[in-house]
């Protein structure tokens, strides 16, 4: 009883570790999309050549891949989604790259706030160069949207682990066109609709070939499949006279 009621408990758990997957892979990129859209640092720059002023320094300047890398994340749990077996392993590994880059990319910027901001500050008083920036900058205030991106990027990288781990254990693509029945005696068997519709094609196959020969050896077809053949052929004349032949 236990090994017959085994298959019938292994695809739900196959689809719930598939699914939650692919949710992680989603809500880690999310929150590193969302992390580049907002405010990272805020620098408080000094009164030097008259320059005094706060600046806000987003995320997508502080760490300028971070919004290409959440993109890219999405699109590979859209394409995980539809993957086969092989090709999850090779996402899966492109998975941990883009989990990692977002983790180099957020903790780089956090890990020196103030030359993740050099951009932003030049581009508000046109002064460039290390030197003359830091001397403007009085501080420099980190929110805390770059641990959003770096959580993100943790999530990435334990999915990305996950869908190598739990790979074997999804749901193949062809299941969809697979219908699941039992038996008088409860053995759960799966019906392939593909296979059904090649035996209808060969069936009808087999039964033209049977025509062509008997009408190539003289004989005429009997019962039913006669009459629909005079049918048809006096439909087609009806039409040539203009008539209609439903009448």
């Amino acid at each position: 009883m236990s090994e017959q009621s085994e298959p019938a408990v292994e695809r739900p758990v196959s689809r719930r570790a598939k699914y939650l997957t692919l949710l992680a892979l989603v809500v880690g990129s999310g929150l590193a999309l969302l992390a580049s859209t907002q405010t990272w640092f805020t620098v408080h720059l000094t009164d030097v050549a008259e320059h005094t002023a706060t600046l806000a320094v987003p995320g997508s300047a502080a760490a300028p891949a971070l919004t290409a890398l959440s993109l890219a994340g999405l699109a590979l749990a859209a394409a995980l989604a539809i993957a086969g077996p092989a090709f999850r392993i090779v996402l899966a590994l492109l998975g941990l790259l883009l989990g990692a880059s977002v983790l180099i990319s957020s903790i780089s910027a956090l890990a020196d706030a103030l030359r993740a901001s050099t951009a932003t500050i030049t581009m508000a008083t046109g002064v460039a160069g290390s030197a003359s920036i830091a001397r403007l900058v009085d501080t420099v205030a980190a929110e805390f949207w770059p641990g959003v991106a770096v959580a993100g990027g943790v999530v990435l990288v334990l999915a990305s682990a996950a869908v190598v781990v739990t790979n074997r254990l999804w749901p193949g693509s062809s299941r969809k066109y697979q219908t699941r029945f039992e038996d008088e005696d409860g053995t759960t068997l799966l019906l392939d609709h593909d296979a059904e519709v090649e035996d209808a094609e060969a069936a009808a196959t087999v039964s033209d070939d049977a025509e062509a020969r008997a009408a190539a050896d003289g004989e005429t077809p009997s019962g039913a499949a006669a009459i629909d053949k005079d049918t048809a052929i006096d439909s087609w004349d009806d039409l040539s006279r203009g008539e209609d032949p439903t009448r």
